[in-house]
């Protein structure tokens, strides 16, 4: 008999029967009570969700500092049919988080593509000034975004439009937190660990997307992902045929800081649970 039967089939199981449990409505999550003067991180989400998904460090951030932690939506996704619905949904996700949030425009910005920096460039600055001016009025301590190469248009756009700003703005200071979702990084250098609970308001967070998980239970499958990372990380962050962290959730960022006009990235570290997250940012 294969030992490994049961385990396998437990991970089946466990998947199933969350397919019966509820979707948003969820009172919202325990959250600290911050100062007037906490240090702001914002989060560019390239969509609604994206927040929750990728969210780990964030929120860890906000518990841990707690510092205020603000989601900005970059864009309300491409169904312009959905774009109000979502809206709705991505405010009830960031409350029961305790994330802020602000809007880049009434709807999100639209075309956010590499495709669009590259033929229309007058448009594309128009894009750009607005994520310069949240900066600029927002004095964020540490900005969240994706990285250049996570495949999916939106986010590589993001990528680029969020470094852009920061160009615009040359004495701009920050430390900058590169995320993964569609495209794996090839050159993490942070891993942190999630806690069982940090992983279940993730997933109780992105469920409040209703409209998405609805048509694709990927809130389901994030604990399993977590997992993976920490299999990836084990040798992308602690170097091939390093000892791995005893770490049963993770996620993989790049971390560094915007200073002097360009970015320089940090060394590899891992960030255990025992470790408060905001001295990543000090």
């Amino acid at each position: 008999m294969n030992p490994y039967t049961q385990l396998v089939s437990n991970f089946s199981n466990a998947v199933k029967a969350g397919r019966s449990l509820p979707l948003g409505g969820i009172p919202n999550a325990a959250r600290p009570t911050l100062k007037p003067d906490a240090p702001k991180v914002l989060f560019f989400a390239p969509h609604p969700d994206d927040e929750t998904i990728i969210g780990g460090l964030a929120l860890r951030v906000l518990r841990e500092g707690p510092w205020n932690v603000i989601d900005v939506a970059v864009t309300q996704g491409s169904k312009k049919e959905r774009q109000a619905e979502r809206l709705v949904e991505l405010k009830a996700a960031c409350d029961y988080l305790g994330f802020g949030l602000i809007q880049t425009a009434p709807n999100g910005l639209e075309k956010v593509t590499p495709a669009t920096r590259a033929k229309d460039p007058e448009y594309w600055s128009g894009m750009v000034q607005v994520v310069r001016k949240i900066l600029v009025e927002q004095k964020p301590r540490a900005i969240f975004f994706p990285h250049v190469l996570d495949w999916n248009g939106t986010h590589i756009g993001v990528h680029h439009l969020v470094m852009d700003a920061l160009k615009a703005e040359p004495s701009f200071e920050c430390f900058l937190v590169e995320t993964e979702f569609w495209g794996q990084m090839p050159n993490p250098n942070l891993m942190i660990e999630l806690s069982e609970l940090d992983v279940s308001d993730l997933v109780a967070a992105t469920s409040f997307h209703v409209g998405e998980v609805k048509r694709n239970p990927y809130h389901l499958l994030i604990p399993a992902w977590m997992q993976d990372n920490v299999r990836r990380g084990a040798e992308l962050v602690g170097g091939q045929g390093g000892a791995a962290p005893q770490f049963m959730f993770g996620q993989l960022f790049r971390l560094g800081r915007w200073r002097n006009g360009s970015a320089e990235w940090f060394k590899s570290q891992f960030l255990p649970a025992s470790q408060n997250a905001a001295s990543l940012f000090q």
